[in-house]
């Protein structure tokens, strides 16, 4: 027995039987479950849906059943799998915001677009909608074929009749094994269109198509950004789209402005999308927005998105489509079956087998329908013998024992077939009367008539063709809507630029890392020695420590202490009153922990001939070419490589002909030519610039110009003005020379600027006390001189920041009132 058993064990590599067993399954995966068939447009599971219920008589104009009853008939009879994936196929059927076209008709709770899921089936009812029952049109006249079901006690259809192109409509998706499908849904009006053209043009090309068929529609509208997406996955079979909500702005009470979401991108989840921008605004991330809410019902989608006083509508708009699913990339991966296999289908291609499935179908049905016509008219030729010699088949039906006899009696006497002779046994006594006997004539010649005409639609293609048309525009005619996604160009886009005026800011950054930007105008112009207006409101041991001009449109380059560069646009900066703190830093860039801002550099354009010239607080100098920071990461990139203990004091712009001007707290400078410092990569640490004294630093680093002066400002707010000329020029490396007498009276320098005839500057105290004034009122006085008061401060305050502002921003004849709002810009 044990040599019996071992004789019927055959030994099997695992290797082939593990790849072989997995082939089998993927397969089965691909075919039986995860992707559409190019004809029908389904899935098996939906397509033992639809086939269910149109057994079940579950018609459009027939009530609603239970949901239950058909996932048990579907389990029952059709498909051996968890009644819950039976379920969440006929749901999504059913839901009109992921299907162009339902072909559920639904009674309950179907879930909705905020993510909430569908009531249980023994609570909801359904029946097919009336463009549902198009893909079953003719299926009972040998329009597709039937298998046997999984158990063999019945049969289904391997694809449906499909007198509309479903796959196209309303799309499909779905995840196989090694593959997927990612269909979009289409306007029918449109994809019927397209037919009409490779009908009429076989040879058509993508471009012509896309004249008709633009683009995918989806039902729940918004906007496709861009064609470019469109063409490509159109002419290949895959491509990426972007997809747009539909925002619009309304005038609110109030002078106040409200932004609102009409219209959301297709699958995107509506109740996880307010939970996002709910979350983004109480971060910060999203600024300007007061009050948020959801509006939507019964007639369409609204979301509020109101706007604090004085806000910018399309800033938000731009920060929503960046930062929110009101913009998403939707991947197109047109994968479907083709006789049994997966394929990556052009939109031509796809076209052209639903085009060839309804011509199969309007062929099968011809020859059935001709068929069905022969087989009735030997029947009725042989019902007329039967009339015309009613006596003589009456006599014998009488003399014969049984149907047999009588039968064969018939067929020896009239010379009929076994279907005729039965037919004419079965005649009731009514065809014996004179109007049965016209009909019967007539029905005679239009059997005629009808097998003539079958007969030459089967010899004729472009019969068919025609026929295929003529169905094709009824369905049309019947449920074609207008579109309701919307596609733009991506160069008609309007830029955030566009929208904002290039006015010149004054963005102020404080000791504990507040940023905003104010109106240069809200600085009114003073005289020297002045008390200065209220500025910034800062927090308990909070000071300003950076003041810094741009424009709306400039990018703005941010050093940290750290060495690191981050990238923004003046605009994206939140813009507050003189009087406000403004908000958080950390909010806008991606700093490290306890990361500080030393610099910030207004740039137009990342010029190949620009230079970004660093100096940290022992005295090291780098430059690197501008261009180099042309893309910097959100999380910042590494500019300049920082020793334990230093830390980078300032950042400056040169045209690499320039002078390097740096000064110390104790003060000392130092002056030389920047060709002294070689461009380097980023990420070093640079050569020496300044030859410090035990307990002195580096505080400020400047590019000269011609004719330039040297403005020193002290804590103690004292300060003077020097010609740069008597800053004699050194080797880079030196100890330097004397730029202004330290002390008691003085203090230690807190900035040393280069300035201009005509400009101004802005003094801030570390209790937030802002003066402007005209830098000709400042004396001009010689190097190593004391200098004289250029701020009157309270006994506990001191100068905490300094930066210039150029004439053309003044306002000498200003008289704005404190406090008052800033413009809007």
């Amino acid at each position: 027995m044990q040599e019996m058993n071992r004789e019927q064990v055959t030994p099997v590599n695992i290797e082939d039987e593990m790849a072989g067993s997995y082939l089998d399954y993927s397969m089965s995966v691909i075919v039986g479950r995860a992707l559409p068939d190019v004809r029908d447009g389904l899935k098996p599971v939906h397509r033992r849906i639809i086939y269910a219920m149109h057994g079940e008589g579950l018609l459009s104009n027939r009530q609603h059943s239970k949901c239950a009853g058909v996932v048990g008939e579907v389990l029952k009879k059709f498909h051996p799998h968890g009644d819950a994936a039976v379920y969440d196929a006929l749901v999504r059927m059913a839901q009109p915001w992921n299907v162009r076209y339902p072909l559920i008709g639904s009674q309950g709770n179907f879930g909705s677009i905020d993510g909430d899921a569908a009531a249980h089936y023994r609570y909801t009812e359904c029946r097919l909608s009336r463009i549902a029952e198009l893909l079953l049109s003719d299926i009972d006249r040998g329009t597709v074929d039937f298998v046997p079901n999984f158990d063999g006690r019945d049969v289904e259809p391997t694809v449906l009749p499909s007198a509309f192109p479903n796959l196209l409509v309303n799309g499909s998706s779905g995840i196989a094994v090694g593959m997927a499908t990612n269909i979009p849904p289409h306007n029918l009006g449109e994809v019927i269109e397209a037919l009409f053209l490779l009908m009429e043009n076989p040879a058509a090309r993508t471009a012509d198509i896309l004249r008709v068929l633009p683009g995918p529609d989806f039902p729940t509208g918004g906007y496709i950004y861009g064609r470019a997406g469109i063409a490509e996955a159109y002419e290949t079979g895959r491509g990426k789209l972007t997809l747009r909500a539909r925002l619009r702005t309304e005038q609110l009470k109030g002078g106040r402005e409200a932004v609102i979401v009409a219209e959301i991108p297709y699958q995107v989840n509506k109740g996880r999308l307010l939970e996002e921008m709910a979350a983004l605004i109480r971060d910060k991330k999203i600024t300007g927005v007061a009050d948020l809410r959801d509006e939507s019902d019964r007639d369409g989608m609204r979301i509020v998105l109101e706007l604090k006083r004085g806000e910018t509508p399309e800033v938000l708009i731009n920060q929503l489509y960046k930062l929110t699913q009101l913009q998403t990339t939707f991947g197109v991966i047109m994968l479907a079956l083709v006789d049994g296999r997966p394929r990556y289908l052009p939109i031509k291609r796809m076209l052209e087998a639903y085009l060839d499935h309804r011509r199969g179908i309007v062929v099968r049905r011809a020859r059935f329908d001709l068929d069905k016509a022969r087989k009735r008219l030997h029947t009725v030729e042989g019902l007329r013998i039967a009339v015309d010699h009613i006596d003589a088949v009456i006599a014998i039906i009488r003399e014969s024992a049984d149907n047999d006899a009588a039968r064969a009696s018939l067929r020896d006497r009239f010379g009929l077939t076994a279907v005729q002779a039965e037919a004419i046994l079965d005649m009731p006594l009514r065809r014996l009367t004179g109007l049965e006997r016209d009909k019967l004539e007539k029905e005679h010649a239009e059997l005629l008539r009808q097998i003539e005409e079958l007969t030459s639609v089967l010899a004729d293609p472009k019969k068919v063709e025609a026929i295929v048309r003529k169905e094709l525009a009824e369905v049309k005619e019947k449920f074609a809507d207008p579109r309701r996604t919307e596609i733009t160009d991506a160069g008609e886009a309007i830029t955030i630029e566009d929208l904002i005026a290039d006015e010149r800011m004054v963005i102020t950054v404080s000791h504990e890392g507040y940023i905003k930007r104010t109106p240069t105008s809200v600085y009114r112009h003073q005289r020297r020695g002045g008390k200065g207006a209220v500025g910034m409101k800062p927090k308990e041991e909070d000071w300003a420590e950076h003041v810094f001009v741009g424009t709306m449109h400039n990018y703005i380059v941010f050093i940290t202490d750290r060495g690191k560069a981050y990238w923004l646009k003046v605009f994206e900066l939140p813009q507050a009153g003189r009087a406000s703190r403004g908000r958080q830093i950390v909010n806008l860039l991606e700093l490290e922990a306890g990361e500080k801002v030393r610099a910030m550099i207004p740039v137009e354009t990342f010029a190949e001939d620009r230079y970004l010239i660093m100096a940290t607080r022992r005295g090291q100098v780098v430059k690197n070419a501008l261009s180099l920071y042309a893309h910097p990461r959100k999380t910042g990139i590494k500019a300049i490589k920082i020793e334990e203990g230093d830390e980078v004091i300032g950042a400056r712009l040169s045209n690499g002909n320039q002078e390097v001007f740096l000064a110390t707290r104790k003060g000392m400078a130092v002056r030389f030519k920047e060709d002294q410092i070689r461009p380097m990569g980023r990420f070093v640490t640079g050569v020496r610039g300044i030859r410090l004294r035990k307990g002195d630093a580096v505080i400020a680093l400047e590019i000269l110009r011609p004719n330039s002066y040297i403005l020193t400002v002290c804590d103690k707010g004292y300060g003077k003005r020097t010609e740069g000329s008597e800053y004699r020029l050194t080797n880079r490396g030196g100890v330097g020379v004397i730029n202004i007498r330290t002390g008691e009276r003085n203090g230690e320098v807190i900035g040393c600027l280069e300035v201009l005839e005509g400009h101004e500057v802005i003094l801030i105290s570390e209790k937030g006390t802002t003066l402007r004034i005209a830098t000709g009122e400042i004396r001009l006085v010689a190097r190593a001189t004391l200098g004289v008061r250029l701020m009157q401060l309270e006994p506990d305050d001191s100068v905490a920041s300094v930066a210039c502002i150029e004439e053309e921003e003044a306002e000498p004849n200003g008289d704005e009132p404190e406090g008052s709002a800033p413009a809007a810009p």
